[in-house]
């Protein structure tokens, strides 16, 4: 069964349905109309007017090529001015807090090393310390003037300092219940 058959089964339309659904019913529909006015045209761009406004040829290369652009420009400066500015400052007393911590940090160790000079674990690591670092330091230059320095070599030394450095804890931590620091 075809549309049109189905289309015919259908209820029947009514005269205004016709004349909207099917122009060429025995009612034509209604013509647009051009509304009149007097309004004046005087706003609009003349196109036969004698001037012509062009671009130089290197309009494409300028930076900047409208003066909404460079306020926009000029406006951007200045936000990245007083921006730059304002974390300036904050960084300026961020530093002077870390400072003044850091100063109070080490007034802190200074006195706890002066307080602790003779304690003998004290004593002990830093002399221990201090000839690991020599024989480590010593051993790695004879292994690099040989040739023979490699990231190994390096590894092996790192983990001679891990091993120290992990004895030493234990060891202080044992020895300083004894001899406890003073604080």
């Amino acid at each position: 069964m075809s549309y049109a058959d189905m289309a015919a089964k259908g209820p029947k339309q009514s005269p205004e349905e016709v004349t909207v659904t099917n122009p060429t019913s025995s009612a034509a529909p209604q013509m647009p109309e051009v509304e009149h006015t007097d309004e004046s045209t005087s706003s609009l761009i003349d196109v036969d007017s004698p001037h012509i406004s062009s671009v130089p040829s290197d309009f494409e290369s300028q930076s900047v090529k409208t003066d909404t652009q460079a306020d926009r420009i000029e406006r951007e400066a200045e936000d990245a001015k007083i921006t730059a500015e304002k974390k300036a400052s904050e960084a300026k007393e961020k530093a002077k807090g870390a400072a003044g911590k850091a100063k109070s940090k080490a007034g802190l160790a200074g006195k706890r090393m002066n307080d602790n000079k003779d304690n003998p674990v004290v004593i002990g690591n830093a002399v221990l310390i201090g000839l690991g670092s020599a024989g480590l330091g010593y051993a790695a230059y004879q292994k690099y003037t040989a040739g023979e320095f490699t990231w190994k070599v390096a590894g092996a030394f790192a983990g001679i300092v891990g091993v120290f450095a992990t004895a030493d804890y234990f060891i202080s931590s044992y020895l300083f219940q004894k001899y406890p620091p003073k604080k």
